[in-house]
């Protein structure tokens, strides 16, 4: 859809003020003020009423989805914010902030209410040193146990030593889970194992080959993207990172999610027919993407390195091919800027959709041979189905998102529900499917291979009858970008693996005062325990697999 379509179907000032009024009535004296954010009302809160706040607004008003958690420090104060949406509808928004004396950064835990907040809350106070009361288990999550200080808060010493000790693993359970007829065994898996689909350290607990607890360790690849965006210019300097979190073909989703934030912060529309090669260049990398979940997940399960595997290489080689002639590059994109793209289709442009013509064309036998392999495959199916269950509610209270979530039956798509580009003008369907198992999640990506396609096949449409005098590939926007200081807003896309969201607050200069990344992966791999209890060794190695998950991306 346009521009303009999208800034209409956002809720207009006055709608956002009665919301305000409402919300600020029905939470009484736990608000202290309101907080003023793009996308959503912001209510200011006092710190030790968050449980009571975000359980009112879960069960009274909808908002059960806690999409992301933002933690900064001002002069004056700490700060922490609360991004809550609803999964039946996320145009509906509130930001819950916390804010925190300088001299005592503590404020209640979310936990209790949202799951997901553990995993958010222990980096906040890991990078800016904000500690939350009651939370189960508040350790550091990026950083080592040992590190000095908290480096996002204005007093860290950045010149001080770090002398990182090694310590010695102990069971997490030990004394406690322990039956006379069994031992417990304490198993490190990885973070140098293909299992682990990267630097992903896993910290088991077996009785036998039964799984009876895991812990996913994090941060072996930490490399601090927020704060080199924060250090970077909207204008120019930001757009090459978003390819580098999802490094696996996912650029142009990440590329998207910069640009949604930083074209609301900065109020830029889109024309017309950028925002139609934008939805078509999304699609193609959603494509790439899961070519290579599907191929890697038939090396974790059936060790199908000979067929399935290269078939889904060889796919996503093809979809590559495209890609390159449409950015120039293969991965690191950099094809998208603010109030549009780079260029537009590669000339001759009759080649360029012959080109991926061609492709889709033999799409369909391709999708065929992998069910064939693989989902009708007895071996992988007793692998799969009935394996790595996550329940509906439990993947809501963790946050989840993306196949994962409609993996187990939760019909929540932001391309539909919060539409943005071309989306809401085509064609398509969301993928569900119910039974929450492994099997599920590879249903649902094989499937959004094939409504990628259909969306790819209608922008080819539109641009190939598109007139030649209307092909406006960017609006005008500044050379610099100064946005008002203490602007602040969050916005999101569907990314490959789930969704992608982006908080920036501005400061009245031409880099964001604070930058925070909503990683898809982040919320996904914080469940990975639900999916694992109960389970054996090998169903933990596929359950971490269907979660599709980019260590890069998690640490950023």
């Amino acid at each position: 859809m346009s521009s303009d379509a999208t800034l209409e179907s956002r809720p207009s000032k006055a709608a956002d003020s009665r919301r305000d009024v409402e919300l600020a009535a029905l939470l009484g004296d736990a608000v202290l003020a309101r907080d003023d954010h793009l996308n959503a009302p912001g209510i200011v809160i006092r710190p030790d009423a968050v449980q009571a706040v975000l359980a009112t607004l879960r069960d009274e008003t909808g908002f059960d989805h806690c999409s992301c958690v933002t933690a900064q420090q001002y002069p004056d104060r700490f700060e922490t914010i609360y991004h809550l949406k609803s999964y039946a509808d996320p145009t509906q928004e509130v930001s819950v902030v916390v804010p925190t004396p300088i001299d005592d950064p503590v404020s209640e835990s979310a936990e209790p209410v949202f799951r997901t907040a553990d995993w958010h809350e222990r980096e906040a106070y890991d990078l800016v040193g904000i500690e939350y009361e009651g939370h189960p288990d508040l350790q550091r999550i990026l950083l080592p146990e040992t590190w000095q200080g908290h480096p996002l808060s204005l007093s860290y010493d950045q010149d001080q030593p770090q002398v990182v000790t090694l310590s010695e693993h102990a069971n997490p359970i030990a004394g406690d889970e322990r039956r006379p007829e069994s031992e417990t065994m304490f198993l490190n898996i990885g973070p140098h194992h293909p299992s682990t689909h990267g630097v992903l350290h896993v910290e088991a607990v077996l009785d036998g080959e039964t799984v009876v607890d895991v812990e996913p360790d994090i941060g072996y690849i930490h490399r601090c993207e927020e704060q080199m965006c924060q250090q970077s210019t909207y204008r120019h300097q930001i757009m090459p990172y978003p390819d580098r979190w999802d490094w696996v073909s996912s650029g142009l989703l990440n590329e998207w999610a910069y640009a949604r934030a930083a074209e609301d912060l900065a109020d830029i529309e889109v024309p017309e027919y950028a925002q139609i090669i934008r939805t078509m260049g999304a699609e193609l990398s959603r494509l790439a993407s899961h070519f290579i979940a599907v191929g890697t997940y038939a090396l974790d399960i059936v060790g199908e390195f000979t067929a399935a595997f290269q078939y889904a290489i060889r796919d996503r080689e093809l979809v590559l091919d495209i890609l390159e002639a449409l950015t120039g590059q293969r991965m690191m994109f950099n094809y998208f800027r603010l109030g549009g793209v780079a260029w537009d289709l590669p000339e001759p442009r009759d080649e360029f959709i012959a080109q991926c013509r061609d492709f889709l064309d033999g799409l369909p036998a391709k999708i065929e041979e992998y069910h064939d392999l693989l989902t009708g495959n007895e071996i992988f199916q007793r692998r799969c189905v009935g394996t790595g269950v996550l329940e509906p509610q439990t993947a809501k209270q963790y946050g989840c998102t993306g196949p994962v979530a409609r993996g187990s039956g939760i019909d929540y798509d932001l391309r539909r529900d919060d539409p943005y580009g071309y989306y809401d003008n085509l064609e398509w369907d969301v993928v569900t499917e119910p039974d929450g198992d492994n099997y599920a999640r590879v249903l649902v990506r094989l499937r959004e291979v094939e409504e990628s396609a259909k969306i790819v096949d209608q922008c080819l449409d539109l641009l190939e009858e598109w007139p030649d005098d209307d092909r406006t590939l960017q609006s005008n926007v500044p050379r610099t970008l100064k946005p008002d200081a203490d602007t602040e807003t969050y916005r999101a896309v569907e990314g490959a693996k789930s969704e992608l969201g982006i908080y920036i607050r501005a400061d009245g200069t031409d880099t964001p005062a604070r930058f925070k990344i909503r990683s898809p992966c982040f919320s996904n791999l914080s469940a990975l325990p639900e999916l694992a209890r109960g389970e054996y060794v090998a169903d933990l190695i596929a359950a971490i697999g269907s979660l599709d998950c980019i260590m890069g991306e998690v640490d950023r």
